[in-house]
């Protein structure tokens, strides 16, 4: 059996360099690869691309880079929930690309497949197809998208094994199934490492033909981005 498993988040980010396109799963900040963004902000990389849904909270997330200016470039679906993102975008520090949320998922499934490009509906007739081949199907226009390109993807799992097979929990089965194999190299972390076998292959996300690089995370704080709580009912008596 390969052996795909890496000590550390250190050992797993070996060849990523400045100006690289990074894929990183997660939805807002659920299923993100908390360990592999602390890294990378560490160890100082920048100029970099980041293929994301999110891009994390101020002090949180992608959002780490972004307040050390290591991101030049984010590709995105929703953003409006990190204030140090906006004010980035609208002073021109930050080049942006936002795509519908759909075709951010299916890019990513495209590249992950293999396949060049994909037409979709969505965004035909808006600027989002401005500049882009589009073509009628059964009497509906489509748009030409191009599979994403990137480096390394980073993904998040719930359990993992020594031959890169994945388990995702709950919402953090998101984008990261998509993007694992969507890039050069898949780095996953993991919040448990099980041995080989160990895993029911019925119950397998990803198979680890898809993945690299294994390492176990540690310290995931597992953050809401907007907490709600509902006040406590106030009874009285007579």
């Amino acid at each position: 059996m390969i052996q795909k498993k890496v000590s550390d988040a250190r050992e797993a980010l070996q060849g990523v360099s400045n100006g690289m396109t990074l894929m990183l799963g997660g939805f807002g900040l659920s299923g993100i690869p908390e360990n592999a963004i602390s890294e990378l902000m560490h160890q100082g990389f920048n100029n970099l691309t980041c293929i994301s849904n999110n891009a994390g909270v101020d002090d949180f997330g992608l959002g780490l880079l972004l307040q050390k200016k290591q991101i030049k470039k984010m590709v995105s679906s929703y953003v409006g929930e990190n204030d140090e993102f906006e004010r980035q975008m609208l002073s021109g520090e930050l080049d942006v690309e936002l795509i519908p949320q759909g075709t951010l998922a299916e890019r990513c499934r495209a590249a992950q497949a293999g396949f060049p490009a994909i037409y979709t509906p969505a965004g035909y007739g808006t600027e989002v197809a401005e500049g882009k081949e589009t073509r009628e199907f059964n009497g509906k226009m489509y748009v030409l998208e191009h599979a994403f390109r990137a480096d390394f993807s980073f993904v998040k799992a719930w359990k993992g094994d020594v031959a890169g097979n994945l388990i995702f929990k709950g919402t953090a089965r998101n984008f990261n199934p998509n993007m694992c194999g969507a890039a050069k190299i898949t780095v996953a972390e993991v919040e448990e490492f099980v041995p080989a076998g160990s895993l029911d292959p019925n119950q397998i996300h990803i198979p680890g033909i898809f993945v690299q690089r294994i390492f176990q995370g540690v310290n995931y704080e597992k953050r809401i981005e907007q907490r709600t709580v509902r006040q406590k009912a106030q009874y009285g008596i007579g």
